[in-house]
């Protein structure tokens, strides 16, 4: 049999001629459809590869009645999370032939969820993945399930059933930093808290708080410090714990970019990290190997999360349900840099250096 010409357009016909099989069954291998054997399925992918064959989003839409456009939708002022997210999106993206579409709003406008419902039907969407913030309003994902549009909330916790949700395990997570710096010998830990009415900012706050009660040094009320997740807040906020008498010796922000900000107050005020105090993130995000000292932080899985859910968003829209319903959570990891050291060794780095400046006098 003859191959098409490469340089004339190869046609859906084309791949089911040379592989020998219909032209439902190429429709299915494009598709991903689970109908189609792995043989058969190798067989026709070849073919695909040979020719280079990509298929016309247009006309392939109008046969799956769908229009390969998937919308995300956020409010969220950290560009680099943004960043991860989108990469964990569009590996699925590719996989599968889709588009992604972005929608940035704003969570407390009393039209969020008009604004984020006309953004679907104007870009005729087949699904989205909402972000947080956002997908904690239970109001949009309300009115998204009321209009049957498949969606995706990443989230703190199990805010929706197992089909609509991705689940980052942050309580456990902030408990295993507790630990850490417990065993490092630290006793008198600032805490610089996410804004308040987040579910993310409570899971984070009270499993760090249980995980310290349990060793008997809970932080008073002075000793927690209400941020925005932003630089400038944790700045002012690591300021303010850094100017009490006694201070803490280690601090833990519950996000990079204010644990970032903390480092700054410190150096501002002529003390060292971590010699004089200990400071850790959370996130992992890539600022916390672009500054120095080096974030010791926990480890979000965010490319990972948003991979996962535009996996459970595509087999949803393809009716794949046994996959769209499969309950995902997932555990951030601790990652120990250099913002962090043992409180003994902190002292001993503070005498020795007293001393050499005594000498030096």
């Amino acid at each position: 049999m003859k191959a098409p010409n490469k340089r004339s357009a190869t046609t859906i016909s084309d791949i089911a001629r040379l592989s020998g099989v219909s032209k439902r069954t190429v429709s299915r291998v494009l598709n991903h459809s689970p109908k189609v054997g792995g043989e058969t399925r190798d067989k026709v992918q070849k073919v695909i590869d040979e020719l280079r064959f990509k298929p016309n989003l247009q006309a392939r839409g109008l046969a799956a009645r769908r229009s390969y456009f998937l919308g995300m939708i956020y409010d969220n002022p950290d560009a680099l999370y943004i960043d991860e997210v989108q990469r964990g999106v569009l590996s699925v993206c590719r996989e599968f032939g889709y588009e992604l579409v972005v929608h940035p709003c704003d969570r407390a406008s009393d039209t969020l969820t008009a604004e984020a419902i006309a953004f679907v039907d104007r870009s005729k969407l087949d699904g989205v993945i909402v972000l947080p913030p956002v997908s904690e309003d239970n109001d949009l994902a309300g009115a998204l399930g009321k209009d049957d549009v498949p969606y995706v909330r990443l989230a703190a916790i199990a805010l929706d059933t197992a089909d609509h949700v991705v689940v980052s395990n942050e309580r456990s997570a902030v408990a295993a930093m507790a630990e850490y710096l417990v065993e490092l010998g630290h006793r008198r830990i600032g805490y610089v808290a996410g804004p308040e009415g987040r579910k993310s900012t409570r899971e984070r706050l009270e499993g760090f708080c249980e995980a310290l009660a349990k060793h008997g040094c809970s932080p008073c009320e002075e000793m927690i410090q209400r941020g925005a997740y932003s630089f400038e807040s944790g700045r002012v906020c690591g300021k303010a714990l850094l100017e009490m008498t006694p201070p803490p010796t280690a601090i833990f922000a519950s996000n990079d970019e204010m644990a970032a900000g903390v480092i700054v107050a410190a150096q501002d005020m002529g003390l060292r990290v971590p010699e004089d105090v200990s400071v850790a993130g959370f996130d992992d995000s890539a600022l916390a190997t672009r500054i120095r000292p080096s974030l010791t932080t926990i480890r979000r899985p965010v490319r990972e999360m948003a991979r996962l859910a535009t996996a459970k968003l595509i087999a949803a829209i393809d009716g794949r349900e046994a996959e769209a319903r499969m309950g995902i959570f997932l555990d951030p990891e601790l990652v120990v840099r250099d913002s962090t050291r043992p409180l003994r060794a902190a002292a001993e780095s503070r005498k020795a250096s007293a001393q050499g400046r005594r000498k030096g006098s």
